[in-house]
């Protein structure tokens, strides 16, 4: 088990808080929740088959035509992270 906490603390440590200069202890507690929901609801995991933790089922597979539709880019930690998806 510690090395499956190494991990999970090294990528955090890599993915957010070295990017971002943490100020108090609500400021640590903002950026892990903004990060924890990051890897919850958007990025995929290989253990579920590229499908993040929140995600029921996979979805459309569809190819779009990119010069139809906008991507929709979120920032997430003030452009640490970014999303990428297509406006519903």
């Amino acid at each position: 088990m510690n090395a499956h906490g190494e991990r999970v603390i090294g990528g955090i440590r890599r993915e957010a808080l070295d990017h971002v200069l943490i100020v108090n202890e609500a400021h640590a507690r903002q950026v892990l929740a903004a990060y924890r929901r990051h890897c919850n609801a958007h990025r995929p995991h290989q253990a579920r088959q590229q499908l993040p933790p929140d995600a029921e089922e996979r979805p459309d597979a569809t190819v779009h035509d990119l010069n139809a539709r906008r991507v929709l880019r979120p920032q997430i930690l003030g452009g640490v992270i970014s999303e990428y998806h297509y406006p519903a």
